[in-house]
């Protein structure tokens, strides 16, 4: 009888590649890892992972188990769930990721009208950029996740299903005294001699962001990087650098002003499920709520 948490485990291998990176997620030592791997050997009486030189990887055998590993363990959720509610009453654990500027706006009024109509309903919500979120819900660390279907760095395959729920605009976020507060639409290449604020590297907004200004013909200038846009809007505020930055990232609490792009840039806010076998009724309810968000605020775009 294959164990699950040891399934998860191998399924992770997978998706990390490393015991090490295993082991970091799992709260475990390496060495426990590799113990339980062992086991899970003499479980299913089946080489599933061969060394090449220091390093570890899944067998053939090892990678068809893993794969097949994720819908097993979804579908015990999903039966899990069923009992405890009896089929009917969206019931059980959803693991929700979800990138910071959608916490806010999507996923906590979400979250909120869920505990007034489903009360077996628990979400766990996850701050996860979308650099991040993808490998998660591969892993079997996330239910569902909120995330960008434009982060070409990890792109889609057949094992997901999406759900669209928005787009929003890029914006150049600046201080509400400077002189691009009063205009209409802008072209990166008037600024690119300013100090820019970056979001922190290799993420979806930091490569986006450079992307555009190489675009327009310049190395930006970055005078410092944040991984929280609330960091980032204080920072432009106190008139010390501008930003691109997702329009539902503007919180109006800080006095910015915000001018779209002359060529407009968007991104497409997308809720991800791992494809299989039906998504249980926790699952399903979330997703209905997600998609039936309130409005979403738009970005400032003038000077305060």
């Amino acid at each position: 009888m294959m164990n699950p948490w040891r399934l998860r485990l191998l399924s992770q291998l997978d998706t990390l590649g490393t015991v090490r990176a295993v082991a970091q997620a799992a709260n475990l030592s390496p060495s426990s890892v590799s113990q339980q791997l062992a086991v899970l050997e003499t479980e299913t009486r089946t080489q599933l992972i061969e060394r090449t030189g220091r390093r570890v990887r899944l067998t053939p055998a090892g990678l068809i188990l893993a794969r097949r590993a994720r819908a097993i363990l979804d579908h015990m959720n999903s039966v899990e769930a069923e009992l405890r509610g009896f089929g009917e009453e969206p019931a059980g654990l959803v693991r929700l990721g979800a990138f910071q500027s959608a916490i806010h706006t999507m996923a906590v009024p979400a979250v909120s009208r869920l505990a007034r109509e489903h009360p077996h309903l628990d979400v766990e919500l996850l701050e996860l950029e979308p650099h991040a979120s993808m490998p998660a819900l591969r892993g079997g660390d996330a239910d569902i996740i909120i995330t960008t279907t434009d982060f070409d760095e990890l792109p889609l395959g057949p094992d997901i299903d999406l759900v669209p729920l928005a787009t929003e605009p890029v914006v150049l976020v600046v201080p509400p005294e400077h002189p691009a507060a009063g205009r209409g639409a802008v072209d990166l290449a008037a600024y690119a001699d300013e100090a820019w604020a970056f979001d922190i590297p290799q993420s979806y907004m930091a490569n986006l962001a450079l992307r555009l200004c190489r675009q327009s013909g310049f190395e930006p200038r970055v005078v410092c990087r944040f991984s929280n846009y609330m960091m980032t809007l204080q920072h432009v505020e106190a008139g010390l650098s501008i930003a691109l930055l997702p329009g539902l990232a503007v919180d109006h609490r800080y006095h910015v002003a915000t001018r779209e792009l002359v060529t407009p840039v968007t991104r497409t806010i997308t809720a991800v499920i791992r494809r299989g076998s039906p998504p249980r009724a926790a699952v399903r309810a979330v997703l209905e709520a997600l998609r039936h968000h309130p409005e979403l605020p738009l970005p400032l775009t003038g000077g305060e």
